[in-house]
């Protein structure tokens, strides 16, 4: 299919999200933007997550690292599965008692204003450093594909894309990526199942017959029992595990969708529902990996890694699900963005410049304001962008997760300090100690060899960090005085 046909599919798909947006934003203020009014539909905020946790780095990526890991991965999504249960029916309840719109404000109700400013603080980081390594991913993509050959720049491709995305997140915010988040989830899946079926008929094997000749390939291989090795089985679920409590339960991001439901119940309807979702996509994604790499040595194709799939759809499939595959792409890539850029807008409004708080700004002085943040966003994510493309890593995916690892650790030590504890700590030092939990991480991991031996860290860095955030906690802490009210009402 040609780059000029490709490019007015991508055109075309971005004209009827303006669409949605249109229709969904009527009369959108800045509860709509926050919270989306307080009465999402469950099942369609379910659906849309499932987009937004996978993103363009399960669907590329995923696939891309079966030939190294295997079905390994399958390991973490135990441990994911494990995650969402805890917030479930653990965190949720938490937030709805108390009503929040930005979750950190637990922070300061249960430690002190120190630490929320902290916990919002690392979580702006967070979300914008893993939204761009996703949003490259796909874009680099894009322009490989499709627009260098049209002669369009890197820089070019990249500030239209974000041009795009802020025009229909910028008045509706969540009550409109609710709605293109489901859109978006569709496409995705759509790509995925027509890609899986396409390999399956080219290579004249059922599901049984591609399982067996993964097995017989070592591309079915799960279990890891190298207790020194990074991807160690009870490593692997437990990084899962605290992966998704501190990469959704703890994110501003994946809650603020999850809060926009009227009811704790319903919210964790969508939770459960997101899990057993998740869990099947996930495998189905893994299932495809191990058939792109059975069908590249037949076909020729030596590509690797994050460049496989890319490789064999461009190369070998036909026009038709060429076009299906740029439509599942370009749903992969707006979750990555438009999400992200709706809560870090949220998060900086009310938890750095204190909207809400605010008596002295009527309702139209706090929309300018946040429309102001919204665009300070989507300029950092044009920038941070073009740094990934300067990195330009073979496997975006253990990039984020390398991430995850340093920026939602400090998340992960607060929130589980203020949970797990009954102890009053010195607000003005918490910045400090959650700033030492992610430097003391980095020494330990350059010093691997010299510290453990044989033994390698992989996920469980996050883990690390967390307790060594907890730690510091600690230290600067006291047991609750009598009488004194530090749990949350």
């Amino acid at each position: 299919m040609s780059p000029v046909a490709l490019f007015s599919v991508v055109l075309a798909y971005f004209a009827l999200l303006l669409g949605v947006a249109w229709l969904t934003s009527r009369n959108a203020n800045n509860d709509s933007f926050f919270i989306g009014n307080k009465n999402s539909n469950w099942m369609l905020v379910a659906f849309g997550m499932v987009g937004t946790t996978l993103s363009g780095v399960t669907f590329i990526s995923v696939p891309g690292a079966v030939g190294r890991d295997g079905f390994g991965y399958l390991q973490i999504v135990l441990g994911y599965t494990l995650g969402y249960i805890a917030v479930a029916f653990v965190l949720l309840p938490l937030y709805y008692r108390l009503k929040l719109t930005s979750i950190y404000h637990y922070l300061e109700v249960r430690l002190g204003r120190r630490a929320y400013q902290s916990g919002a603080a690392f979580f702006i980081l967070s979300r914008t450093l893993g939204a761009t390594a996703r949003l490259y991913l796909v874009v680099n993509i894009l322009q490989a594909t499709i627009l260098d050959s049209l002669g369009v720049p890197f820089w070019a491709t990249n500030l239209v894309i974000l041009l795009m995305i802020l025009l229909y997140t910028y008045e509706g915010g969540v009550k409109t990526i609710v709605w293109t988040d489901t859109l978006q989830t569709t496409g995705m899946l759509l790509g995925l199942v027509v890609c899986v079926g396409w390999l399956m008929q080219q290579m004249d094997l059922g599901l049984l017959d591609s399982l067996a000749r993964m097995e017989a390939s070592g591309l079915a291989r799960v279990l890891t029992t190298d207790v020194d090795s990074p991807t160690y089985f009870w490593k692997q679920v437990l990084a899962g595990m605290f992966i998704t409590i501190a990469m959704t339960g703890m994110d501003q991001e994946m809650m603020q969708k999850n809060i926009s439901v009227s009811t704790v119940g319903k919210s964790q309807k969508n939770m459960v529902a997101l899990t057993v979702i998740l869990v099947g996509v996930l495998s189905l994604f893994l299932f495809l990996g191990g058939l792109l790499h059975l069908y590249a040595p037949l076909a020729g194709v030596a590509a690797e890694g994050d460049k496989l799939f890319p490789a064999v759809v461009m190369g070998h499939m036909p026009a038709a699900i060429q076009l299906i595959f740029f439509i599942a792409l370009v749903s992969a890539l707006f979750p990555s963005a438009d999400g992200a850029i709706t809560a870090l807008t949220s998060s900086f409004c009310i938890d750095i410049l204190g909207l809400q708080r605010r008596p002295g700004l009527d309702e139209r002085a706090r929309t300018r304001l946040r429309h102001r943040v919204h665009l300070g966003f989507c300029a950092l994510f044009l920038l941070l962008v073009m740094v990934f493309k300067w990195i330009d890593s073979a496997s975006m995916i253990g990039v984020i997760l390398k991430l995850a690892g340093y920026t939602y650790g400090p998340l992960l030590g607060l929130f589980a300090f203020g949970i797990l504890t009954q102890r009053t700590v010195q607000d003005r030092w918490v910045p400090l100690m959650v700033l030492a939990g992610p430097l003391l991480c980095w020494l330990i991991d350059r010093n691997q060899a010299w510290l453990f031996g044989t033994y390698r860290l992989g996920l469980e860095l996050l883990i690390i960090n967390g307790l060594l955030v907890m730690g510091g906690l600690f230290l600067i802490s006291a047991p609750a005085r009598a009488g004194s009210a530090v749990s949350v009402p």
